[in-house]
């Protein structure tokens, strides 16, 4: 007997949804940064465990909306817990209950989906603390479990992952074993590209910038000739980015080429091109073409 479901991890900006996305499945899909509101729109992670698939769905933090892209954000993450079979609310148990934590945990109540409860981050945490801290969240929402992870550890993964298996629905799986996610290679490329200018630059030019992949092209020897543009909003960003003779695109470009040759086991041969380009955040063409729905104004 087959299980398949789709599970969301919702929450709040930097509650480790990414981390936890990537150490289920132990591999790099979704991209990490310290900086908060790194991912922008729904990645799929195939996790196997046992006879079970478990279609893990890693959702934008969900944060009060300023942009159209934030607002695609946003809503980006509540479809995909509205879609799930199961939406896990994560939640970095550093930062405990917040005013985003209870708003979540609200809609999640009202919308009378299956929720569970993960605290994230509890290795940072003094032990005595999680009890008064889960009773606490316990009562924003019924969640029907309550879990205890981190997430950048490890610890506490495979109950977490036992129990997920048991409780997503029988039924066939939906994608080979072997897949593990359904983002196309140039969406996978234009990300790892964006988590370098998140890990590289600071302040606000990761949040200025996006990345599209306008060239994928198999070449004979098996490797992939990949052309990535990075729009930015304004002229100093773009200054910024491309540094003193082009000494920090080229290694946004050598750092991300490494991890696109690690998950797609071959060479990669990356280019990247800088444009200014005001108001992208508002396009609607830009929002599709990083996999975001353009939002009612």
């Amino acid at each position: 007997m087959t299980r398949c479901g789709f599970v969301a991890i919702v929450g709040a900006p930097n509650a480790g949804k990414s981390t936890l996305l990537n150490r289920l499945t132990g591999a790099k899909l979704s991209i990490v940064s310290p900086k908060a509101q790194t991912t922008r729109f729904r990645v799929l992670g195939i996790l196997m465990r046992g006879a079970a698939q478990i279609l893990l769905v890693d959702t934008p933090g969900i944060f009060q909306p300023r942009r159209r892209l934030d607002r695609a954000m946003v809503a980006a993450a509540w479809t995909g817990a509205e879609d799930a079979d199961l939406a896990l609310l994560l939640v970095d148990a550093k930062s405990g209950t917040t005013d985003a934590v209870r708003a979540i945990a609200g809609r999640l109540k009202a919308t009378g989906r299956t929720a569970w409860l993960v605290l994230n981050k509890v290795d940072l945490v003094p032990p005595a603390a999680l009890l008064p801290l889960t009773a606490e969240l316990s009562a924003l929402a019924d969640f029907a479990e309550v879990f205890m992870v981190s997430a950048a550890q490890g610890d506490g993964l495979d109950t977490l992952m036992d129990r997920l298996a048991e409780a997503v629905p029988e039924g066939p799986h939906l994608y080979p074993e072997d897949e593990l996610t359904d983002l196309p290679d140039r969406l996978l490329a234009a990300e790892l590209v964006r988590e370098q200018i998140f890990l590289q630059t600071h302040e606000e030019v990761p949040y200025g910038a996006t990345v599209e992949t306008e060239s994928f092209q198999e070449r004979k020897d098996g490797s992939a000739r990949i052309e990535v543009t990075i729009y930015v909003a304004r002229a100093g960003h773009k200054a910024i980015l491309i540094g003193a003779g082009g000494a920090k695109v080229r290694d946004i470009g050598a750092r991300a080429r490494a991890q696109l040759e690690s998950l797609l086991e071959r060479k990669v041969h990356l280019f990247l091109n800088v444009k200014e380009r005001a108001g992208w955040d508002e396009e609607t063409a830009r929002l599709r073409a990083i996999g975001l729905e353009d939002p009612a104004p």
